[in-house]
């Protein structure tokens, strides 16, 4: 191509980029509307249902080379930066920074927020109910490892909901200092990434150095960073925030390793039109209380995606996912049946039906 024809597409290039910076801040200008008049009502900024549906109108109307990831991806950052530019809100996450977590917050939240990173589960639920943070981002599960209780607990003694979910694809990589893997004595991370990696460490040996566990993936980064002749298993992030040189990608034993992740916050979702709803169960001690409770959802054509049972102080009780949002008719009668029973954790978009 001739010099005259490059210069050619570079201008049309930039026309499009002059036309989409203002087609931009006039959506800004109508978002500004929105947000004056939801201030007046008290209502959410962060709509996920009503991003969902735009999200889908675009993919069904797309006919160029953008798949539906590559939407989302766009738009998702655009919706961020549109809340951020009306009402900049805290988002508090298990940390640290670099985090699995925190990467799920950003996927939602995109990088312009304002994030804080919080040390413990407990610590994010409590940064919510106080109000300091808007949203609070944690893991609920993970794929290889199950639920994690420390989710579980506070769910049921915050009176926060669930107002969106994020599914992660769990990578680790073996970063170090170390130009062979011979030379590596000690290896830090989380216990569960080892687990994770276990045929990976012993593929190479490195099941017989030390593994050292440490409170997060992106803490044993740092540590490797300044010792000699130590590695961690952290995720891509983590080693780049580091810049602890990676050695292997995606370590990890199964290839599809998900971990799931709750928003929450202090509002409700409408509804959505595919929606996932998840309760707490404390069902009366009694021969075949289970059984009448799980047949009155199957008698209301309502479909079970989880059940896990779990004990918190002592007493058992079930954390339960379902097709369907808190407003349909169906679930309204398994609610008011069993309203002594049922924690309402949230209704809100179903990204998954599980991992």
């Amino acid at each position: 191509m001739s010099e005259a024809g490059l210069q050619e597409i570079r201008d049309k290039l930039d026309a499009i980029d002059n036309e989409l910076l203002k087609l931009i801040n006039d959506r800004m200008e109508l978002v500004h509307q929105v947000g004056a008049l939801k201030a007046k009502s008290g209502g959410a900024i962060y709509r996920p249902e009503r991003e969902k549906a735009i999200i889908d109108r675009l993919e069904k109307q797309n006919n160029g080379k953008l798949n539906r990831a590559a939407i989302e991806a766009l738009f998702l950052e655009i919706f961020a930066i549109s809340r951020n530019l009306e009402l900049p809100e805290n988002i508090a996450y298990l940390g640290p920074e670099g985090s699995f977590t925190h990467q799920a917050a950003e996927v939602r939240f995109g990088a312009m927020s304002s994030y804080i990173s919080i040390g413990s589960i407990k610590g994010v639920f409590r940064e919510v109910s106080t109000k300091k943070a808007k949203y609070g981002v944690i893991p609920i599960e993970n794929s290889s490892n199950g639920i994690v209780s420390d989710t579980i607990n506070c769910l049921s003694n915050y009176n926060l909901k669930i107002i969106a979910e994020v599914v992660l694809d769990i990578h680790h990589t073996l970063a170090s200092n170390c130009d062979k893997v011979s030379e590596i004595k000690k290896i830090y991370s989380k216990d569960i990434a080892f687990e994770q990696c276990r045929k990976f460490l012993e593929n190479f040996g490195l099941d017989e150095v030390e593994l050292i566990p440490v409170e997060s993936t992106t803490k044993a980064a740092k540590l490797a960073l300044n010792e000699p002749n130590s590695a961690a298993i952290c995720p891509h992030v983590g080693a780049k925030l580091h810049n602890l040189p990676i050695l292997f990608e995606n370590i990890e034993d199964k290839d599809n390793n998900k971990t799931r992740f709750f928003i929450v916050s202090d509002f409700d979702n409408a509804q959505s039109g595919n929606d996932k709803t998840s309760i707490l169960a404390k069902l009366p001690n009694t021969p075949g209380a289970l059984v009448e409770f799980l047949t009155d959802f199957d008698k209301a054509k309502i479909n079970l995606t989880k059940i896990k049972s779990h004990i918190v102080e002592g007493v058992s009780i079930f954390f339960i996912d379902f097709s369907g949002h808190r407003d349909d008719e169906n679930v309204k009668e398994i609610f008011k049946k069993h309203s002594e029973s049922i924690k309402f954790l949230g209704s809100y978009v179903k990204e998954i039906d599980d991992i």
